[in-house]
């Protein structure tokens, strides 16, 4: 079951409340990606859930996939290995860059800003860093580990996939692959973090974030600095 709403700029929200299996969200991506790309549909924002899955971006390496234990789906973003599961808030942008700065690297970075706001709201320190792609804050042992995957791709200016966060997840499912071909740093939650936040509380902050996100989209993205 799925709630549908509207965000600014007349931008479809949709929550899926049951878990959605990836090939199917893969595939439903892809023709809304190439709809809007035709001026045939909306932009979308998905909020939802996958089964347990290890998706292979672009970039993964046969060497990286440690423990094939449960579904691996080719996902055509950008990247490496990722996990997938129950507990894992994903949210699946499809949105017209063609409408705002045309700034592929400006919606990524966007894009990690959303989250990192949005994890600051529950007292979480989330924070970009240098040459790692993903959204990082300080374990319990006080070592850097990835709280979020963000994974994108864009067709004739219309973004897809998008980021994905622990929220409450089985953290030993991350150990069949390299996540993000990073094997020196480990991978965290809200829950581990003491942090115990429901989907409900988590898509609340998110959204209350949206449209700053969004009006960031319209200007061109800041130089590149050091994390």
């Amino acid at each position: 079951m799925t709630i549908p709403a509207t965000l600014p700029g007349d931008i479809e929200l949709r929550v899926s409340t049951d878990p959605v299996p990836y090939r199917a969200a893969l595939e439903e991506m892809t023709a809304r990606n190439a709809a809007i790309a035709a001026g045939e549909a909306r932009e979308l924002v998905w909020l939802l859930e996958h089964p347990p899955v290890y998706t292979a971006g672009t970039s993964a390496a046969s060497a990286e996939l440690l423990d094939p234990r449960f579904e691996v789906v080719e996902a055509g973003r950008g990247g490496r290995y990722t996990y997938h599961g129950p507990g894992q808030r994903v949210g699946y942008v499809l949105l017209d860059l063609r409408t705002h700065a045309r700034d592929a690297r400006g919606f990524v970075h966007g894009l990690e800003g959303w989250v990192i706001e949005t994890l600051r709201d529950f007292g979480v320190e989330g924070f970009r860093s240098e040459g790692r792609i993903g959204i990082w804050t300080r374990d319990i042992d006080g070592r850097e580990a990835k709280v979020g995957a963000i994974g994108v791709r864009i067709r004739k200016w219309v973004t897809m996939h998008g980021f994905a966060v622990n929220i409450r997840p089985d953290l030993s499912h991350f150990t069949g692959i390299v996540p993000c071909g990073i094997d020196e740093f480990g991978v965290t939650s809200l829950e581990r973090l003491g942090k115990p936040v429901d989907f409900a509380a988590w898509d609340a902050a998110l959204l209350a974030r949206a449209p700053a996100f969004l009006a960031a989209l319209d200007r061109p993205c800041p130089p590149e600095t050091a994390a």
